[in-house]
């Protein structure tokens, strides 16, 4: 079954490659993207998806541009992570689809409105800003959403602070309000995307077969591994995002649990954690799933095969 789809993004190195993922798979219907400020400011990030988007051969899928910082919160970007423009490494293409003049929390919000219930599912790759206004703009949109699947936060792992994730560190009064709403959430966090390690091997075997595509994933993760390295002390890069749409195509990436899942907003030292409690059973009554271990192989295949149907794509389009 073909799960429509919107990805709400910051691109971002692995952003880019769950905007490939998403448009290189068959079970995928990416009907739009919209963007956030976060790995880096909103224009920026918004002139990359627009690009990932043209290199994909995929000029049909809109971009709204959405909230350029959190609620409350100064933005606080990642360009220790994703360089000046967002995705250095590469040479992007320039857009030819011009940007929506709609905004991001309007289009969510009219989109999901105007679809039959449980059709439209959200992907969240990015600080949950655009998503927590949406739902305040309409709180409705909570029982016609068929999900939200998004990447952010961890049980036991962390990397902007001793205990929290970016995306929810970043805004965690808008993660507060995502959680907490009537709605399937799965968290797709650090416990999982931290084993989803591009490897010389991976990289290597992507490049060889991916084409001008797979070259173009190569030259970001050559950026990506060295940030990781100089920052993060990780030999090679985790792709964090794209193991939200993998989790949509196959469900048996992930071993996920449903756990209630809070988000701190108060604390001195854990501002942008998120408590899970993981005491006991599962909690049936929790509206909340928790992704708990990878497939890495799994996960892997489903991305290298997308790759090559974008450049397959791209080719016969040429």
């Amino acid at each position: 079954m073909t799960e429509r789809i919107i990805l709400d993004c910051d691109p971002g190195h692995d952003d880019a490659v769950a905007i490939l993922l998403a448009v290189g798979n068959p079970d995928i219907d990416l009907i739009g993207v919209t963007t956030v400020g976060g790995n880096q400011s909103l224009d920026k990030v918004t002139y990359n998806a627009r690009s990932v988007l043209h290199k994909a051969g995929a000029d049909d899928i809109p971009v709204y541009s959405g909230c350029d910082r959190p609620l409350v919160r100064p933005l606080k970007t990642a360009a220790y992570v994703h360089g000046e423009t967002g995705l250095d490494g590469v040479e992007l293409p320039e857009p030819v689809r011009p940007l929506e003049n709609e905004h991001a929390v309007n289009y969510l919000v009219r989109t999901v409105m105007d679809s039959e219930p449980g059709t439209v599912t959200l992907v969240p790759t990015g600080p949950l800003t655009n998503i927590a206004m949406a739902l305040r703009m309409e709180p409705k949109i909570a029982e016609r959403v068929k999900q939200v699947v998004l990447m952010g936060g961890g049980v036991y792992e962390a990397n902007s602070s001793a205990c929290s994730e970016f995306n929810i560190y970043t805004d965690p009064e808008a993660a507060q309000i995502v959680f907490s709403a009537p709605w399937e959430v799965t968290m797709v966090g650090l416990d999982v995307t931290h084993h989803a390690l591009c490897t010389r091997d991976i990289q290597r075997k992507i490049e060889a077969e991916g084409g001008q595509t797979g070259y173009f994933m190569g030259r970001l993760m050559d950026f990506f591994r060295k940030a990781y390295q100089e920052n993060q002390d990780f030999d090679d890069p985790p792709v964090h995002d794209p193991c939200t749409v993998a989790y949509l195509i196959d469900p048996e990436v992930l071993y996920t649990e449903r756990r209630k899942i809070s988000v701190e907003l108060d604390g001195k030292l854990t501002t942008g954690m998120t408590v899970v409690n993981m005491q006991g059973p599962e909690d049936p009554e929790a509206n909340t799933k928790v992704a708990l271990r990878l497939d890495t192989g799994r996960f892997w295949q489903i991305v290298e095969d997308a790759i090559l149907r974008v450049d397959s794509a791209a080719g016969t389009a040429a």
